[in-house]
């Protein structure tokens, strides 16, 4: 079986539930505890793609900002991919969400990645409304709604992205 090795970065606004949605991820984990992460923590999972191929993600969650320029274009180099988050329950994470994108694909090329709105547990307390999620969906590749909570789609979005990462 074929393994590739694959560095995904997951982006987002300061407290959208990146660090919740990789510990989810890589170990099936949910803390209702708030820490922030100081610059980088990474993980590693494997993934299968198909019956011939594996891709092991290389994932480095990295501290939100308020503005794209903070994060350290250190951070960013080699990536093959990356995984944009927003919280369903501020507005202002989408608009962040979009500077980041922008300046990712400047800085990296067009290299593949999936938007999480994040949060669908508190879907009651949205500030995001269907307009917002519509245009989302229309300009993004992959849009997921997930919970780091309960774990909706968090697997599948993941999976998705290391598909992409596979062509």
């Amino acid at each position: 079986m074929k393994v590739l090795q694959k560095k995904i970065c997951v982006l987002g606004d300061f407290a959208v539930g990146k660090t919740s949605l990789v510990g989810r991820f890589v170990k099936n984990e949910f803390s209702e505890k708030y820490l922030t992460t100081v610059g980088v923590k990474m993980d590693t999972k494997l993934v299968p793609v198909n019956d011939t191929m594996k891709i092991k993600l290389i994932i480095w969650d990295i501290a939100g900002e308020n503005a794209f320029k903070k994060i350290s274009q250190t951070y960013l180099r080699g990536s093959a991919g990356f995984v944009l988050v927003i919280d369903g329950t501020r507005l202002s994470t989408v608009d962040a969400a979009v500077d980041i994108k922008q300046n990712i694909l400047k800085l990296l090329g067009d290299i593949p990645f999936v938007v999480l709105i994040n949060k669908v547990d508190l879907k009651e307390q949205w500030e995001i409304d269907d307009a917002q999620i519509a245009r989302l969906n229309a300009e993004e590749k992959q849009v997921f709604f997930t919970s780091a909570k309960s774990g909706q789609q968090v697997e599948d979005a993941f999976i998705i992205l290391s598909e992409y990462l596979a062509l």
